[in-house]
């Protein structure tokens, strides 16, 4: 979901982290606070004060989205759940959980406590814009109180929206859970419901467009892509965890994968290799042992009349961390790295020895033999 992201700080041993995509969130926030609402809602100020309501409004938002994501963290903490930390993009935020929830009662509590903190941000932001009304406090700091206090009322009630995975979808998933005692039957339904109100989105976003609201258009359509992508990601995620459950690389992989020796010309590994197994990379093995990995690039790069005289040797280079597994790892954490990488194939090494190789293609294959037997099972 995210692209690169940069680390701020650390809250409670829960890492923050905003993807470059929240600066443009940030930027839109600043530039319609200061050019739009608050001069239509307070006149006559400065225009230098307008642009400091919107960053401060900008920064509310953030320190909102950081909250309501803590509270999610916290819960998930408490039953057990791991957590990669709270990622702040484009569309929001986002508390990443490593797997799902234990059972049904962890889900709702844990997607429940997410409106109910930006209920709770709201009635206080309330409350103090009382205060500082009273107390005559300059109206740029109590117009910022009043934006971020409906701001957290709104941001409450939007997750309340049963369709995953916003939180209500998590609360709808967990009571469908318990009925069902299914969490791959309740995500499916759940994702269903979240990928339709995507659809109502989008079709409202067009509207817009064609009433003349542009800006707002665009965000329903994104938001609406957005949701219905995530949906569909969120059954996925569950489908590889149910498949994929105790399953082992070392269940999966090809035994005695293909392997080059150093000594070959680039010629012979043109020639008797990359044409006869178009695969992405090769692994190169010296005694047994992976000396590393040759590419077709990387023989590329040598003159053609060359080829001849230069060895595998010759351009053979470190493999990389993420396209090596242990056999003992679990197949997901492998599916997990290849939708991280792009890598369509990892090797398979145990105390530096090239034990096997794992492509996706087998894994995919691999999950739909299981996902039809599991769902002919049920029929049966």
């Amino acid at each position: 979901m995210f692209g690169r992201s940069i680390r701020l700080f650390t809250i409670l041993g829960f890492e923050i982290r905003v993807d470059l995509s929240w600066l443009i969130l940030a930027a839109l926030v600043t530039w319609s606070l200061a050019s739009g609402l608050f001069p239509e809602f307070y006149e006559d100020l400065p225009k230098s004060a307008y642009w400091w309501m919107g960053l401060a409004g900008a920064a509310g938002l953030f320190a909102s989205i950081v909250l309501h994501e803590l509270s999610h963290s916290l819960v998930a903490r408490h039953y057990g759940v791991s957590m990669k930390g709270i990622t702040l993009f484009i569309f929001g935020g986002v508390a990443q959980m490593e797997e799902d929830p234990p059972d049904p009662k962890a889900e709702f509590r844990m997607a429940v406590v997410g409106p109910l903190s930006s209920l709770l941000i709201s009635v206080f932001l309330f409350l103090l814009l009382r205060l500082v009304q009273s107390q005559n406090w300059p109206v740029t700091v109590s117009g910022v109180l009043a934006y971020l206090a409906w701001l957290n009322l709104v941001l409450a009630a939007f997750n309340l929206l049963p369709a995953f995975p916003l939180d209500g979808g998590r609360i709808l998933r967990s009571v469908l859970w318990k009925w069902k005692k299914d969490l791959r039957w309740s995500t499916s339904v759940a994702s269903r419901v979240g990928s339709a109100l995507g659809l109502v989105l989008i079709v409202l976003g067009v509207i817009s467009f064609f009433t003349g609201s542009f800006v707002g258009g665009l965000w329903w359509l994104m938001i609406g892509f957005f949701v219905r992508m995530a949906a569909a990601q969120a059954y996925q995620r569950v489908l590889e965890q149910s498949v994929f459950h105790d399953v082992r690389v070392e269940d999966l992989m090809v035994k005695n994968p293909v392997t080059v020796p150093r000594s070959i010309t680039l010629d012979e590994f043109i020639h008797d290799y990359v044409y006869r197994h178009p695969y992405q990379l090769y692994p190169v093995v010296s005694f047994g042992r992976l000396d590393g990995c040759v590419t077709v690039q990387a023989a590329a790069s040598v003159p053609r009349d060359e080829w001849d005289r230069q060895t595998v040797g010759s351009v053979v280079s470190a493999c990389g961390e993420d396209i090596a597994v242990s056999p003992r790892d679990s197949a997901r954490r492998a599916l997990e790295m290849m939708s991280r990488t792009g890598n369509m194939q990892l090797l398979v090494v145990d105390d530096q020895r090239l034990v096997g190789l794992l492509s996706l293609q087998d894994m995919l294959r691999f999950m739909a033999l299981k996902t039809e037997l599991r769902d002919f099972e049920k029929q049966a």
